[in-house]
């Protein structure tokens, strides 16, 4: 996987990747790399053929390409994220669907914390969450630079943790809105 930023550019690409499944799936390859449709199936609870034809989508679109059977069999299809991250235009009209399946995300990933939060050490139990409604005065450039302040940050710390043994997996999700 390319550590670049695919930039979603037309309605069609936005389709192509704002399926609930494909959503799920392409996080699911970036988190944990290389899969085929079987091991997706199983995943998520879908048939091979469901996810075979997902798969395909993605990769007619360059979100997911097939890489190498680490076991050397010719034949199995495996499927890699392409891009590290997923970004778009909010001015671009089908921006809605992936800001709904972000929302999506965010509500799944608060849920498995709820649910981690009896076996979960207490350092991460006081650590993780998520901020409070926290409201400043900014122009327009000045949350622009906050975001790439903090995407700066977000990599310097994962390249500094890569290879940590008590780094997990975060999910990170940076929002601001005007009110």
């Amino acid at each position: 996987m390319s550590d670049e930023t695919r930039w979603i550019k037309s309605v069609d690409e936005f389709k192509a990747v704002s399926h609930p499944l494909r959503v799920r799936m392409l996080a699911w390859l970036r988190e944990h790399g290389p899969a085929n449709a079987t091991e997706l199936a199983r995943q998520f609870a879908t048939d091979t053929g469901s996810t075979s034809y997902h798969l395909r989508k993605l990769e007619n679109f360059g979100f997911v390409h097939e890489v190498a059977d680490p076991d050397g069999h010719p034949r199995a299809r495996r499927w890699e994220a392409v891009h590290k991250t997923t970004s778009w235009s909010n001015t671009d009209p089908a921006s809605d669907l992936m800001r709904r399946r972000q929302l999506e995300a965010l509500m799944r990933d608060a849920s498995r914390f709820e649910e981690m939060l009896p076996s979960l050490h207490a350092e991460w139990v006081d650590t993780a969450g998520m901020s409070g409604d926290q409201l400043v005065k900014l122009t327009a450039a000045s949350l622009a630079e906050l975001f790439e302040a903090v995407q700066a940050k977000i990599d310097e710390l994962a390249a500094r943790d890569a290879t940590n043994p008590d780094a997990r997996m975060v999910a990170l999700y940076t929002a601001g809105y005007p009110r």
